[in-house]
């Protein structure tokens, strides 16, 4: 029996917006980017199978044709995804032009050294030829040794931008910020990961500005698919060895990608083939490797023959062998070519099965860009596939581990990166304060009995995956940016939010937490580290509009959590759009006092509990419960300016021994700053 307890589970409309064409030939997302072509920097934030190489080529060749650029040079980080900016004959759907790349200007399929492929880029600039596609590195090489300036004029697009920073290491980020500063390139960056809160920032934020953003979000990429309906993000936990216990989340029925743990990590066994082995052992009888494929034949004990594709072994002629066969266009269509595929470091960006079911990743990723890869394999659009789920399998802590932290610590990370898919795949949250003068927004769906006049209302557009979201007392954004990050960078702020030890550690197991202490000033304290450039009311407004994100998002799971797991919704229920609503008119006001209130992490307590056996449960929150820290002094300064607020909005100071938590936290706040100040005095 396959273990179905999801985190998240969302349902999307299938109303095949995402995948129609417009009279161009474009898809939805690529007509939204095309509208940008004037734009001299072009950042486009889209999940894998959104289209991004294409909409790439039709902004390209209007650069070239009627923006007077020269040249275009796309990026690409690894020279297997180079083939996805082959030759294509756009004029066969509408548009005006093909694209064409000469062979010898694809570089990514050149036997040159980097050293070659540099002298190649060299002879391209001094060329006709209009396209050159090459890898980070080869461009990275050609920029230090030709300089800046000899690509003026010219068009860089920078795939799968997310591999680029703006630290001091990374060549590429510190290239691209010359570029912006010498203001002679266009530039048209992309990415299908909404996350930078793993790594440095990509562009210093100054040159970040200068960008004109495009984000197409995973909801609507998925409510316009024909097929796929739902998606689940979960994670389980096991105790031995996990070869012995992945039979409880691998169902030998759907196609799978299955990801075994890094040779460093925990959950590895530090023997690779062995867990391959065991992991087929487990499916069934082997039954000998297919001679044109090189895959591995495995009859389960239903009578069914599976067709495994091992990418782990190293040998290199077999691995050749089977890889190559993943990749033969005449399979592409072909849903019953492979079943099952094992890899370690393979099958992650660019890999492209749209067959794939289920992504099984074994052991924590420590980066949430590889997180949102994996997933990025399973939700591709494909006829006959109506569900995808992501699946973390991690290894429950054991007392008798020297390395009891570290496996703490990777359980709460692998809690935040569930946290963060789950924003990534709800519908975009629009905030805006409820006064006076507010009214209904076109376009938006109010619910049975329509727009409510004296209530906050939750508006919903089934075409633009958005809500509309009324919010008493709501701080707005002041500054262009910072209604620039309310508006486009809200997952970047929770990100760093829920990965903050402090704040996931105290919001699972503090039995005493007062939630405002993280709403209000764990989660001010990283808007004010994050964006100390803005003003402190533009800081205020952003903290609140990205904890209404998290905590309406969360409030929404308790429906999908509320159903039996006998009930025939569950796991397939449109929880987060209804989950919303209901939350919005079960309370009396919808007011940004009510949701600080929440604690961020209640849910994801409740599924950790039902996931994770009770020893280690209480194992987890003994570790983390015995570092427990006193009120630090600037702490107590951030409760104490809130108690100056609490007093103009009151007119009187918070009491100690008032039975509301938060009223009574800023009193201790400024307590502790008063004995400071009197013991300072006393020497």
């Amino acid at each position: 029996m396959t273990l179905r307890s999801p985190s998240v589970s969302v349902t999307y409309a299938q109303n095949g917006s995402s995948t129609k064409s417009n009279e161009l030939g474009m898809r939805a997302m690529q007509e939204r980017a095309y509208e940008k072509r004037g734009e001299q920097y072009l950042l486009i934030k889209s999940p894998p199978a959104s289209g991004k190489s294409r909409a790439l080529m039709f902004i390209a060749l209007d650069k070239l044709q009627n923006q007077g650029l020269k040249q275009a040079i796309v990026v690409v980080p690894e020279k297997s995804i180079g083939s996805s900016f082959n030759d294509e004959p756009l004029s066969d759907f509408g548009f005006w032009a093909d694209w064409n790349v000469a062979p010898k200007w694809n570089l990514c399929n050149s036997p040159d050294t980097d050293g070659g492929k540099v002298k190649s880029v060299g002879a391209f600039l001094e060329s006709d030829d209009r396209v050159l596609v090459c890898t980070h590195a080869t461009f990275r090489f050609a920029v230090e040794q030709l300089g800046v300036d000899a690509f003026d004029d010219r068009l860089i697009a920078v795939d799968e931008f997310h591999h680029v920073s703006a630290s001091e290491d990374s060549i590429l980020g510190s290239q691209l910020n010359e570029f912006i500063a010498r203001d002679r390139v266009h530039v048209v960056a992309m990415t299908g990961s909404y996350f930078r809160g793993d790594a440095v920032p990509i562009l210093t934020p100054e040159n970040e500005a200068k960008f004109d953003t495009i984000t197409y979000t995973y909801y609507e990429q998925l409510n316009g698919y024909k097929y796929l309906k739902t998606l689940d993000i979960g994670y389980f936990f096991y105790s031995g060895s996990y070869a012995d216990d992945i039979l409880k989340v691998l169902d030998p029925n759907e196609k799978t990608i299955v990801h075994i743990p890094n040779v460093n990590s925990r959950e590895s066994t530090k023997d690779k083939h062995r867990e391959v082995e065991h992991i087929i052992d487990a499916l069934g009888d082997w039954q000998g490797t297919d001679p044109a494929t090189g895959f591995q034949l495995v009859k389960t004990p239903e009578g069914k023959l599976l067709r495994i594709a091992d990418l782990v072994d190293d040998e290199p002629v077999k691995r050749d062998k089977v890889s190559g066969a993943l990749k033969d266009p005449n399979h592409k269509d072909n849903r019953d070519h492979v079943d099952i595929i094992i890899a370690l470091g393979m099958a992650k960006e660019g890999f492209d099965w749209i067959w794939c079911e289920h992504a099984l990743t074994v052991g924590y990723r420590a980066s949430l860009t590889e997180i949102v890869q994996i997933i990025g394999r399973a939700t591709r659009d494909a006829k006959g596939k109506v569900s995808a789920r992501f699946t973390n399998l991690i290894a429950e802590p054991d007392a008798s581990e020297s390395a009891i932290t570290e496996a703490v610590n990777d359980t709460l990370k692998a809690i935040a990166a569930s946290l963060l898919m789950e924003q990534v795949l709800a519908p975009r949250f629009n905030f805006t304060p409820k006064t006076a003068q507010s009214g209904p927004v076109e376009g938006f769906d109010y619910g049975e009995g329509g727009y409510d006049a004296n209530k906050e209302n939750i508006g919903f557009s089934e075409e633009s995956g958005q809500f509309q979201i009324e919010i008493r007392g709501l701080a707005m954004p002041n500054s262009k940016e910072a209604e620039r990050i309310c508006q486009e960078d809200l997952n970047e702020v929770i990100t760093a939010f829920v990965q903050d030890k402090t704040a996931i550690e105290r919001g699972l197991f503090d039995e005493e937490l007062v939630p405002e202490e993280l709403t209000q000033v764990r989660m001010g304290k990283i808007v004010g580290a994050k964006f100390p450039e803005l003003e402190a009311e533009d800081q205020e407004a952003v903290r609140q509009h990205a904890i209404a994100a998290l905590n309406l998002t969360q409030k929404a799971k308790e429906v999908a959590l509320s159903i039996p797991d006998d009930d025939e919704q569950a796991g397939s229920n449109t929880a987060l759009i209804d989950g919303v609503r209901k939350f919005a008119m079960d309370v009396r006001e919808l007011d940004i006092d009510l949701i600080d209130r929440i604690n961020p992490f209640g849910e994801a307590y409740s599924i950790l509990a039902k996931t994770m056996s009770e020893e280690s449960l209480k194992q987890v929150a003994a570790v983390i419960s015995a570092k427990k820290v006193q009120l630090t002094p600037e702490e107590a300064r951030d409760l104490a300016r809130r108690a100056v607020k609490f007093k103009q909005e009151r007119g009187r100071l918070p009491s100690i021994t008032s039975a509301d938590a938060w009223e009574k936290k800023m009193a201790e706040g400024v307590a502790f700053l008063a004995r400071m100040k009197q013991e300072a005095a006393n020497g």
